[in-house]
């Protein structure tokens, strides 16, 4: 790129920042009917304007081989009608959702007579870096603006045709419900030059948020200067517990590993404990590669699965997001959570156990975003959590961890209310 063409592209992402700066400013004393109103016009405009959409969604799909795209990734980027109505429906569920804006998170008077409230404010301007899922693009800016944030969203490639055709959509519902002009940008350009750009204005930009592969991840965590959430990986861990309902820790393990192979929160890998292990694993890993599901595991396991294969240590390290779980048979519940602490992402962990002891054990000393007791990891989802759409699974501490929800895209202020008081 000629010196002229790079300026000009960081001139592009500098107007578009300040634009976002303005809008935000403007949104924080919007009302959140105007902003439920601005959902609700959004959803009806996507599905009448559906076959719009779907005639900009061909468009990637024709392009999707040339990007190296395989069938299941073209499958998440097709639309069809029924899957536009379901993003209009997400985009109904937000309105119908408490506006999180001035909320009072708690208030107390002093004893001067000072009045203390704590009191719930947007983050600002959010960055939202991600990946080629169309609908992806209607939920972010849906709760974005919702709590009170502009936002500039830099979707993939892949789906640039598709995410333009909507975000056009939810701007034209904007300019009739009065929400600020710049508070939904899509980044036109594919230049990944762009987000560099933008992740070097934290003057004007409030967080980033990249939702991806692992190397966009440590890409924008390693050149924001901005605060950045964020989650790496999703290596969840069921752990099967000696105390167990041999039915119940089958159903679980394969829900959690076989529901959904290619998302953030199947599970990868899966520990034992040897006491139940020479009765429970066979059947257990039996019913698992009844799903395709290949066994790499330790010397116990492959002792006991005849099919198993030998796991190295990047096998416990791994996310698989495909048909491949690693095994290990454990001596007790602490070897299983130093286990789970020392190869896990910090995203979602499981205990099948009825030792409600062992479970309060687990839930107190695994450093994850969600602990599960007795259920599926699929479960560590906003929706499933009922926060309504997610902008991410965070395995972050800070500022917020798990499904970050609309709550999550604020901070906080406080606001004192005084009758003259003074500071001697």
């Amino acid at each position: 790129m000629t010196t002229e063409a790079t300026q000009g592209l960081a001139a592009e992402c500098l107007a578009m920042a300040r634009a976002a700066k303005q809008a935000a400013g403007e949104l924080v004393a919007t009302c959140g009917g105007v902003k439920d109103a601005w959902l609700r016009e959004s959803a009806r405009q996507l599905r009448e304007h559906a076959e719009q959409i779907m005639e900009a969604n061909r468009r990637d799909i024709q392009a999707a081989p040339e990007y190296g795209l395989t069938d299941a990734q073209i499958d998440r980027l097709r639309l069809t009608g029924a899957r536009i109505d379901s993003i209009a429906v997400a985009l109904e569920e937000i309105a119908m959702l408490r506006d999180p804006i001035g909320e009072v998170i708690e208030a107390a008077v002093r004893p001067n007579g000072l009045e203390v409230s704590k009191v719930r404010v947007p983050l600002g301007v959010v960055f939202f870096i991600y990946e080629s899922r169309p609908n992806v693009t209607a939920d972010a800016a849906a709760i974005c603006v919702k709590s009170g944030n502009a936002v500039i969203l830099r979707g993939g490639k892949e789906a640039a045709h598709s995410s333009r055709a909507i975000v056009n959509l939810l701007n034209q519902a904007a300019r009739q419900h009065g929400i600020p002009e710049g508070a939904i940008q899509l980044v036109g350009t594919t230049d990944r030059a762009a987000v560099g750009h933008f992740l070097a204005l934290p003057e004007l930009i409030d967080v980033a948020i990249p939702r991806g592969g692992e190397g966009l991840i440590r890409r924008v965590s390693a050149e924001a200067k901005m605060p950045v959430i964020k989650h790496f990986a999703g290596n969840c861990h069921v752990y099967v517990d000696r105390s167990v309902d041999p039915e119940l820790a089958i159903r679980l393990t394969v829900n959690s590993k076989c529901q959904r192979m290619g998302v953030c929160n199947a599970a990868e890998s899966l520990l034992i404990h040897h006491e139940v292990a020479s009765s429970l694993l066979p059947p257990l890993a039996q019913a698992l590669m009844e799903q395709g599901i290949e066994i790499r595991g330790d010397a116990a396991t492959c002792g006991l699965v005849e099919a198993a294969k030998t796991a190295n240590e990047e096998d416990y390290f791994a996310e698989y997001l495909g048909p491949v779980i690693s095994v290990r048979v454990v001596d007790s519940l602490d070897q299983a959570i130093e286990h789970i602490n020392h190869y896990g992402s910090h995203h979602t962990d499981a205990i099948i156990t009825t030792d409600w002891n062992a479970a309060r054990r687990f839930t107190k000393r695994v450093d994850s975003s969600a602990v599960m007791v007795n259920a599926s990891t699929r479960f560590n989802d906003g929706g499933e959590f009922g926060l309504g759409a997610e902008i991410g699974i965070s395995t972050d501490r800070f500022h917020a961890r798990g499904p970050c929800g609309l709550k999550e895209l604020t901070s906080y202020k406080y606001i004192v209310h005084g009758d003259g008081q003074i500071r001697s």
